[in-house]
């Protein structure tokens, strides 16, 4: 059955860490900004909101190429980030001359959001203002939730790198499954109105409600069902998947259990680990995790498929290392 998520590492092991998130075709996300520059422009383009764990440089430099390449075109960007977050984007912000922008005729805006343990504060910074804050900032409670769409759900975590790290997870609702082989018993056909169908499934519309399949170019054919029937024929509704993203945490009580709730089944984690167990010292003055110490975290979350990142460059070329001693880890709990 067709995944939703795609997800990939944008520098592999060894580089800035980042995770790239494409879903419904043109659309996508991203968990970290470090450097982007592998990502085309088409794929940067799809992106609508973008998650920051926190501003250290190698997880914050790429925002300056993202903002280049939506200058001028008519997007809104929705970003989150840490406690601290709004200044450091306007710090960035700041850093460039406006003089021109009056001249756009887009309406290009930021939507930043700052994250704290129990509130979100939101402010809005328009192309055409020269991204100067627009009104007062706008503060909603905050209960691990950072916003909700039909289909969707992103979370986040608070972890602690010496600074507020946050993590994240997206959540498909549920996955629908089409059947090709019964569309062509419908007389039906592959095409745009299978989305449609999705989006009054994820929209609670009525089973018992109508539902019009539209074919043929410029929609001339039209076939009527009812929802549910129509559902029962041709799709299988199966649990949503989930993605986890976790970056740049203390190995600690306190993290641990943070940590593993927030990716407790995921269907993928992806997991930092930035030592190998012999520098265990060094990662806990880092703030960091050894392999081990992510393979017991996706251990105890009971994860189906974990993905290392963010190797320090001291270990290149011993990356089977890495993978060894996360899988002792998730299997010594796992048992």
């Amino acid at each position: 059955m067709r995944s939703l998520f795609h997800p990939r590492l944008i520098n592999g092991l060894f580089g800035d860490p980042g995770l790239f998130i494409p879903f419904f075709e043109k659309r996508a996300v991203i968990f970290d900004l470090g450097d982007i520059y592998s990502l085309s422009a088409k794929d940067l383009l799809k992106i609508s909101h973008v998650f920051i764990s926190h501003t250290h440089m190698d997880h914050f430099v790429g925002f300056d190429r993202l903002i280049r390449l939506f200058l001028g075109r008519e997007k809104k960007l929705y970003m989150y980030g840490p406690e601290g977050f709004l200044k450091n984007v306007e710090g960035k912000l700041a850093g460039y001359s406006w003089n021109l922008v009056e001249n756009f005729n887009n309406r290009f805006s930021l939507h930043i959001t700052e994250v704290h343990d129990n509130q979100l504060i939101t402010r809005e910074y328009r192309c055409k203002n020269r991204f100067t804050a627009s009104g007062k900032a706008i503060k909603q409670p905050f209960n691990g939730t950072l916003f909700k769409e039909p289909a969707l759900t992103f979370s986040s975590v608070v972890l602690n790198h010496k600074i507020p790290c946050l993590g994240f997870t997206i959540k498909e609702r549920f996955h629908v499954n089409i059947i090709k082989e019964r569309l062509t018993d419908l007389g039906l056909e592959i095409g745009p109105w299978l989305r449609e169908f999705k989006q009054a499934l994820f929209n609670y519309q009525e089973p018992n409600s109508k539902f019009k399949v539209k074919l043929g170019q410029g929609n001339i054919k039209k076939k009527e069902f009812i929802l549910g029937d129509l559902t029962n024929r041709i799709a299988i509704i199966t649990p949503g998947q989930k993605i986890t993203y976790i970056t740049d945490m203390l190995f600690c009580e306190s993290n641990i259990k943070k940590a593993v709730e927030f990716a407790r089944d995921a269907n993928h984690l992806f997991i930092e680990a930035a030592f190998l167990e012999k520098d265990k010292d060094i990662a806990e003055k880092k703030f960091h995790l050894t392999a081990k110490n992510a393979g017991m975290i996706a251990g105890m979350a009971r994860v189906k498929q974990f993905t290392l990142f963010h190797f320090s460059p001291r270990y290149a070329g011993m990356e089977d290392l890495f993978q060894k001693e996360a899988l002792a880890g998730y299997e010594m709990i796992k048992d």
